[in-house]
């Protein structure tokens, strides 16, 4: 793992007037991109060839001759042949040269693979690089044990498909896309068997995936995506922000939903087992009255990562829940960089963030504030590792 000293050597070379804000380009680029613009940092999208045109094209940046962006908020696309190759050593000296401070997201960390962003992946990441493993559900000490060691909430897992005895959800990857999910429900032994196999049929997901698979009873209410921020450079007030929540739209999920119950009977079995592949996302709020709760879910996860991820949670992080009928939160995923669902935020700022800030605060915004905040108070090995 790379350690705090690799990058203070690094950041010897850099030149803190001088920072671009560099990212994978995809997930939540352009919320990244578009608060970089905002506060004033040049902005380096790193794409793969066939998906770059909405950086290199739609949304790049327009500047006027004295500087001043009038439309987009992508100075730079580099388009590689694959995502991977940003890790190229003589690539990585290109990003040193160009003074890039490297934002995480999810792509990154799926396509470039972890151990080498660890260990060999010598640019400086905005965040908590030790941390961004825990991710990975198949880790023995994934985001579950840290929740677990931090006394929060989660869905109470089942040991084996024979014990289940009520409405379950069993997640595992997708057989084909491999970065989305093969999730399915069933409420008995029996409706396990069946829609597995169906789907084993159907190439969603595979026999090895599914052995591994983790199954968890199913908690009945909303979803709400945390979306945090934490401030090591903080001094008088609250290190921890909330600020925004976002909600999920899953296809083939949100399709089925709209069916009349008639009409899902009908549909043939390819279609009748819904995927939930995230295709998109809306913002929302909470009620007030739930607020104080979520800050304490927040509170409880920073101290936690401080224990066991020194020197803990850095920036954003998402704590991704549902509640119940009984106002209680159980946390079923966890993000510990950027979330996927900030990009509904973007130039308009998230509700609670806006209001904190009194102008708009996108987590891209926020992001690139605290990296300029660092630099000007020369404090960046804090919040860079």
């Amino acid at each position: 793992m790379l350690d705090r000293e690799n990058i203070k050597e690094i950041l010897e070379d850099y030149d803190p007037l001088k920072l671009r804000v560099g990212m994978v380009a995809s997930h939540s680029a352009l919320d990244i991109c578009d608060g970089a613009i905002e506060e004033g940092f040049p902005t380096v999208a790193y794409a793969q060839k066939g998906r770059e045109k909405t950086y290199s094209q739609y949304f790049k940046t327009a500047r006027s001759k004295s500087g001043r962006v009038t439309r987009g908020m992508v100075d730079k696309t580099i388009a590689l042949d694959k995502f991977s190759d940003i890790l190229a050593p003589d690539f990585q000296q290109q990003m040193r040269d160009r003074n890039v401070v490297f934002i995480p997201n999810r792509s990154f960390t799926s396509y470039c693979g972890m151990t080498e962003i660890e260990n060999d992946f010598k640019v400086p990441l905005f965040g908590s690089r030790n941390m961004l493993r825990m991710e990975d559900r198949e880790e023995e000490q994934d985001y579950y044990w840290l929740l677990e060691e931090a006394g929060l909430p989660f869905p109470e897992k089942i040991n084996g498909y024979e014990e289940i005895d009520c409405l379950s959800i069993v997640k595992l990857h997708h057989a084909e896309k491999k970065l989305e999910r093969g999730f399915f429900t069933c409420a008995s032994p029996g409706e396990f068997e069946e829609k597995s196999e169906a789907l084993i049929r159907q190439g969603v997901i595979d026999k090895e995936s599914l052995a591994g698979a983790r199954i968890e009873r199913y908690v009945v209410g909303p979803v709400f995506n945390l979306n945090f921020f934490y401030s090591p450079l903080e001094d008088d007030l609250p290190k921890l922000e909330l600020l925004g929540v976002d909600w999920r739209f899953e296809s083939s999920l949100d399709g089925h939903v709209r069916l009349p119950a008639p009409q899902q009977m009908t549909l043939p079995e390819s279609q009748k087992i819904p995927e939930m592949t995230v295709v998109g996302h809306n913002t929302a709020t909470i009620r007030e009255s739930l607020l104080e709760s979520a800050f304490d879910l927040g509170e409880k996860f920073i101290e936690a990562s401080k224990k066991h991820y020194s020197p803990g949670i850095v920036g954003p992080f998402c704590l991704q829940t549902c509640i119940d009928k009984d106002m209680n939160y159980y946390i079923y995923d966890v993000a510990p960089r950027i979330g996927g669902g900030t990009n509904v935020h973007v130039s308009v700022g998230h509700p609670y963030g806006n209001s904190l800030w009194r102008k708009p605060m996108s987590t891209g915004r926020r992001i690139a504030k605290e990296i300029r905040l660092a630099a000007e108070q020369d404090r960046l090995l804090e919040v860079l590792t």
